[in-house]
């Protein structure tokens, strides 16, 4: 058993998407002498910035942020690899006498870090991956889904249909050892002592936001963004292509959607991750310390 003492203090700040993480959390890290590491799954991949939100070196004021463009569109990350990543991180922040702060909008990853998950540990099985994608596309995600809550109940009780590419993942390991994925997910005693602080703001501020946000990302640059990484070779098939606004503008590319329409299904697909990001972090939980912002005043309890 790890003892209080021996456990790593860290920061967790946890919120929905465009609430307002970033600046919060660089303003905390420069007041406290902290370093930032990032439970972001879409800021791994370097090339990936405009879309992502992900914060420039301006933005970042001199806060050193780990686990940011730290791979190639095509690398693969598995919860196991960023629990890896993120524990190194971690330990050579604080043994550096700093203070850590992790942030992130990624509920899995957030969660595997807080509650000790330990992921199976299996090699990719490219072939049989293929075969499931294929599947997947000719019957559709939901059906895929419920094949999965056959073979494992408690693995598909913890996916949403909509993510197909976790429900692959699942049946590819039930698949290939012949056990539940949900039996294979070990936890252990973690070895940090964590403050949580959820970030929220009001439904409507939350969702003008988000569309503020879009508008600027597409006035910054973010069609070109996606060409550049399709010019460079990369799939649109590929699991880091499909984080929202990447798939949308690769069909407006590809001539089969307008400008427009990419940006009302970009909109529409990021209240979706709204409210399923919520269900990684509830309001109810007494973990968490809430903090509710709002654009005309300060962040109050």
């Amino acid at each position: 058993m790890i003892s209080a003492t021996e456990r790593i203090p860290i920061l967790v700040i946890v919120g929905p998407t465009a609430v307002g993480k970033t600046a919060f959390s660089i303003a905390l890290a420069k007041a406290s002498n902290a370093e930032i590491v990032s439970a972001d799954s879409r800021y791994f991949y370097r090339g990936m910035t405009i879309g992502t939100a992900k914060p420039t070196l301006g933005e970042m004021d001199g806060v050193r942020h780990h686990l940011i463009d730290v791979s190639d569109p095509d690398e693969r990350w598995s919860l196991a690899r960023f629990q890896r990543e993120a524990g190194a991180a971690i330990r050579d922040i604080a043994g550096r006498g700093k203070n850590v702060i992790v942030v992130g909008g990624t509920g899995q990853y957030v969660r595997a870090l807080l509650e000790g998950w330990v992921p199976p540990e299996l090699n990719a099985n490219e072939e049989l991956r293929a075969v499931l994608e294929r599947y997947g596309k000719e019957i559709g995600a939901k059906p895929l889904h419920e094949k999965l809550a056959i073979l494992d109940p408690a693995a598909a009780a913890r996916i949403e249909y909509q993510n197909m590419r976790r429900t692959i993942r699942a049946l590819e390991v039930v698949f290939s050892t012949g056990r539940r994925f949900s039996d294979q997910r070990r936890q252990v005693e973690p070895p940090y002592r964590a403050t949580i602080l959820g970030l929220i703001r009001d439904r409507a501020e939350l969702y003008a936001r988000i569309d503020r946000r879009i508008d600027r990302m597409i006035r910054d640059g973010f069609l070109d963004e996606v060409r550049a990484l399709l010019d460079r070779g990369y799939s649109p098939s590929l699991p880091s292509l499909s984080a929202i606004g990447y798939p949308q503008l690769a069909a407006v590319i590809g001539g089969t959607a307008t400008l427009e329409d990419a940006v009302l299904a970009i909109r529409k697909a990021t209240r979706t991750y709204v409210r399923r990001q919520a269900n990684w972090f509830k309001l109810t939980d007494p973990a968490i310390h809430w903090l509710h912002l709002s654009e005309d005043s300060a962040a109050h309890v």
